[in-house]
């Protein structure tokens, strides 16, 4: 994994952070911040009164998965642990203890959710040297640990335009006498549940719009064929007589 100039933003977010006790025993897609901006060692556990044959170095790593660094933060030991960030105890290599004095821990978020996420780490030999776009965590061996935040870019999905079939389909629909349930019903008792008929289109046939008012007398063998006002007419009967004997 190459190195990225601090004026660089790069394309990928990280994904993983950790802490390796030799720089031969890195793992694959990790990069290794093995010297400072101005070229000094990195050795995050370098002791300067004694040299010692132990050595920490901060790597991550950029390969894609379902999660991103979203922050970083170095604390004292006898601190509380920060709310949603874990601890890094042990070098990914050895399993030893990762740092002493301090506390490396990190916030993992996943992709969809992170608005922002860390895009870069570096360490500098001087606490008194700014990296321009650069976030200073803390200090470690009098060098101090800088990560850069970028936007994660999320993929929008296009809404598809609807095809000629449907708007076919919709016209033909809009010509017909459409007649459905209304909106707004029993919506009063705050109480109604959708069916599976609601807003279905109810539409009358086309071929019964020609048929007369008033219902034409036909003969058939013989047989007329009366409207219901001939047949009250013809066959009325007031039931008088009846109500007479009655009273």
């Amino acid at each position: 994994m190459p190195r990225v100039s601090v004026n660089d933003l790069p394309t990928e977010p990280i994904t993983a952070v950790g802490v390796v006790s030799s720089l031969n025993k890195a793992l694959d897609d990790y990069y290794v911040v093995a010297q400072t901006t101005d070229g000094s060692d990195a050795d995050l556990w370098k002791d300067g009164l004694f040299k010692s044959k132990v050595t920490r170095y901060l790597c991550f790593t950029r390969k894609p998965g379902s999660d991103v660094v979203v922050d970083v933060k170095l604390t004292d030991m006898k601190e509380a642990l920060p709310e949603g960030f874990t601890h890094i105890q042990e070098t990914l290599d050895s399993k030893e203890p990762a740092m002493r004095k301090r506390r490396l821990c990190v916030k993992i978020s996943p992709c969809e959710a992170a608005e922002t996420a860390v895009y870069d780490i570096q360490i500098t030999a001087k606490s008194k040297h700014h990296l321009v776009h650069y976030t200073c965590i803390g200090e470690i061996n009098n060098m101090g640990i800088w990560y850069r935040v970028g936007d994660v870019p999320h993929l929008q999905i296009s809404q598809e335009t609807p095809s000629a079939d449907n708007s076919d389909s919709s016209s033909d629909i809009a010509s017909k006498t459409i007649i459905s349930r209304p909106v707004n019903e029993h919506q009063s008792s705050g109480s109604y549940t959708m069916t599976a008929m609601d807003d279905v289109p109810f539409g009358i046939n086309q071929k019964f719009y020609d048929t007369t008012k008033e219902m034409q007398r036909v003969n058939l063998m013989g047989i007329t064929i009366k409207s219901l006002a001939q047949i009250e007419e013809e066959f009325d009967y007031n039931f008088s007589t009846e109500q007479s004997v009655v009273v």
